[in-house]
């Protein structure tokens, strides 16, 4: 029944990743989301009756028992913002799904994850921008999953790209996995199974609008430490995943272009608004990021030996050696520790040099 509920999200009409976490975090589970009366649910701050009467769990349940029939024919995974595999760094970002469906198997939660997008028509130089990047990250001992949307021109030149050069790759689509769009994809959406996965948030039931495309943008924003905007004209989807991963505390890069070439337009305002980083290579990549520091190890602070640490001071430290890289989220949720706490703890280990801050507010053991 587990995975039903888990289904069944998806099609809870109108309320959103939002207030279903929070009903979940108030019931203090999945299954209290659909079990728990109505009137119980009246309480929760924000919840009122107009949004509870259009809250009709038994259609929602239903409607994922048809869909769990697709996915195990398709053999499509799921995955729960509360199951440890779902992308961790999606879990700083307020509004993402709350389930994800994809095909395919790769490490949503590997320590490099890099998301290029672009114009639609890209030019040759954007392509040639595009294949010297990622052929120089194929390059590096620690290798990066490249993420994109599939779509025709940049993102599908990252994609062929990584496939190409051996690296993982990500495709976040605007749709179910029923289908493939656009449809002259398909055969590198096969591959791309093979090397990596296809993600989205929507079922089969779900209609094909142009929409849900820019729903999808924060997928593509949320997962990665980084955006990287390759060529855009002065309005584009890639301009808004920009946009969104700002609003995500994510680095976003622009490769410059020419003044006059229409293609250059939102990459050079991106930069001239400082809402992106200038990048020319890898090296910018690494030097913003600090890969460059993780590659070298320096030895200038090393974890001190003999601390005394506090009772919660070691169950932080235990947590982040057994699980690895986890956002500051999942660390309250595991310890049961209020935000607040959570962070002048982990301030302090941090000075300590017992842990460290990778991007996207991502904390690991130091080892």
């Amino acid at each position: 029944m587990e995975e039903i509920y888990k289904i069944a999200v998806s099609f809870l009409n109108g309320i959103g990743p939002v207030n279903t976490k929070k009903i979940i975090s108030y019931t203090g589970s999945l299954e209290g989301l659909f079990k728990e009366k109505k009137q119980t649910l009246l309480k929760i701050p924000g919840l009122g009756p107009g949004f509870l009467d259009k809250l009709d769990r038994e259609a929602a349940i239903q409607a994922a028992e048809e869909e769990q029939k697709f996915i195990t024919d398709k053999k499509i995974k799921i995955s729960f913002y509360l199951d440890k595999e779902y992308p961790q760094r999606l879990l700083n970002c307020p509004d993402s799904p709350c389930t994800l469906y994809y095909k395919g198997e790769t490490n949503f939660n590997a320590s490099r994850i890099i998301s290029i997008v672009g114009t639609r028509n890209a030019s040759e130089y954007g392509r040639e921008l595009c294949n010297k990047l990622i052929k120089d990250l194929s390059e590096k001992e620690t290798k990066a999953v490249i993420m994109s949307g599939l779509a025709y021109g940049i993102d599908i030149c990252a994609h062929k790209a990584a496939l190409r050069t051996n690296l993982q790759t990500i495709a976040a689509v605007g749709h179910g996995l029923h289908i493939t769009y656009p449809s002259q994809h398909r055969s590198y959406a096969e591959e791309i199974i093979n090397q990596g996965a296809l993600i989205s948030e929507f079922t089969s039931k779900s209609k094909f609008d142009p929409k849900n495309f820019v729903r999808r943008n924060r997928i593509i924003a949320g997962m990665a430490d980084a955006t990287i905007v390759v060529e855009s004209a002065a309005k584009g989807g890639s301009l808004v995943t920009a946009d969104i991963a700002n609003s995500y505390n994510r680095d976003v890069f622009a490769f410059p272009g020419r003044t006059y070439d229409k293609s250059s337009i939102g990459c050079n305002k991106l930069i001239k608004t400082n809402q992106a980083h200038l990048i020319e290579g890898v090296a910018d990549l690494e030097y913003i990021l600090g890969w460059e520091k993780q590659a070298k190890k320096p030895a200038e602070f090393q974890a001190k030996l003999f601390l005394d640490l506090s009772s919660e001071e070691e169950l932080l430290i235990q947590l982040l050696k057994k699980e690895g890289n986890m956002p500051i989220d999942s660390i309250c949720f595991r310890t049961l520790l209020p935000m607040s706490k959570v962070s002048s703890l982990l301030l302090k280990l941090e000075f300590d040099g017992l842990i460290k801050t990778l991007p996207g507010k991502i904390y690991s053991f130091n080892t």
